[in-house]
This record gives structure tokens, sequence and C-alpha cells, in this order.
């Protein structure tokens, strides 16, 4: 293998991963009864399973990994180009959020509602990951995820194809609901703490803020990204 392969664990993210006909597979490990429930899906990706036991997982992956007997290497998907995003719907960015819980979290809701693409930098971004796969919960299978060197570039680049681009911000005047909503759409959401860093600010078109009418104004932002998508697409 010239590349790093993905190594995909748990039930949900394998199973995606064995239906996806983009996948080509190296290897899959897995517990008897694992093997047992995923029997079709593993013939029919033309696989034959090493069968092991579950400790022996623990040991290769740790003993805190919620592997559930399956761990499947398989070559990392191929990604569009920026030009190649389709622009029906919507696409979200990611800037320099780095925890994988929350980059897997957000790929999970951009499959439930459907966004054409999920955009983050090379850097200060998490790679492809068992705790990225796991938490996304089979939805890398669904969205792009695609990796720009320069996000600011990358949303002039955007720009050019026609996307008009959100910036969310719980300072912003305008409420979510009150943007436009035609496509194509982007929006641009920033790291915990840090916020969008000021090239990216300059970058967006306008800026946005979730309707909240509780004391706490800010959401962790796999949950804000929920919120704000179902704000856009309802």
């Amino acid at each position: 293998m010239s590349e790093q392969p993905d190594l995909i664990y748990g039930v949900h993210p394998v199973m995606e991963a064995l239906k996806n006909p983009k996948r080509k597979f190296y290897s899959l490990k897995a517990s008897k009864n694992a093997a047992d429930r995923l029997a079709g899906e593993i013939a029919a990706a033309g696989l034959t399973p090493e069968i092991v036991h579950p400790r022996d997982l623990d040991r290769q992956l740790g003993s805190d990994t919620v592997h559930q007997g399956l761990l499947l290497a398989a070559k990392a998907l191929a990604q569009p180009r920026l030009d190649q995003i389709e622009k029906s719907g919507v696409v979200v960015l990611l800037d320099q959020v780095t925890d994988p819980h929350n980059v897997g979290a957000i790929l999970r809701t951009c499959a439930a509602f459907n966004v054409t693409a999920l955009v983050a930098t090379a850097r200060h971004s998490p790679e492809g990951s068992g705790v990225l796969f796991k938490s996304a919960s089979g939805a890398y299978e669904h969205v792009p995820y695609v990796k720009v060197t320069n996000l600011a570039r990358a949303m002039n680049e955007l720009k050019e194809y026609g996307f008009h681009i959100l910036g969310l911000d719980s300072e912003a005047t305008a409420l979510i609901g009150e943007a436009a909503r035609t496509p194509p759409l982007a929006i641009v959401l920033g790291a915990e703490g840090k916020g969008l860093r000021q090239l990216t600010r300059d970058t967006c078109d306008e800026f946005v803020r979730l309707d909240l009418d509780g004391p706490i104004k800010s959401l962790n932002v796999s949950n804000a990204c929920a919120v704000a998508l179902y704000a856009l697409t309802r």
C-alpha cells in the first residue's frame, strides 16, 4: 500500500463502508458475533473476514475503543475538487475545527441534511481516523470531505462558482433565518473559543447568528452546525 489506509471500526461505520461501491478493501478483522451480524454486507463486498477475539482488537486499537468487534482496512476515498462540488445545496466549511469527535458529529449532521460537501483545511483539521469515522457513524461514506490548503482562497474560489458564503457568528446582527437561502450556499463555522479567523471573516459575504433565547448564546460547534443547517434547509 502506497498510502495510509483508512482504519474503520464499529458496526455502523464498517457497515456503511462495506456498502460503498467506491471503496477498495484491504482486510477485515471481526469477532464471530460481529461477522455473523454483518454477514450479508461482508459477502456482498467480496470479503473473507479474519475471525479474531475482541481482546485482539482491544490490544490493537486500545481498550477504550468501542470497536464492537470490527476493524476494516480500506483505501482512502478520493475526494472532489472544489469545482466538482454540486451546486444544488449547502456546503459547510470548517475554520480550524480540530477535534475529530466534533468533525465526525458534523459529518453525521451533514449527511442528515443532505449537505453537498464538508470543506476543511489540510492543516489544523483531523485526518481520516477511526475516531472520526466512529463519530460520523457511517456518514463519511456519504458526504465528500474536501481538504484545502488555504480556507480563504477556497472561499474565494467557491464565490467564483456562484456560492454565497455565510459566516456563523454569535455576535452577528442578522438572524440565520433571514439569510438568503438560494443555492449554491455555503456556511463557515469557526473553532470553539477562537471563532472565525480574521481572514476568514474578511472573505464572508455576510454574518448570521442563531436565534437563541436563553442566557447562553453559543453552542458546541457540532450542535451549532445542526441548528444552522435546520434553519437553512427547513
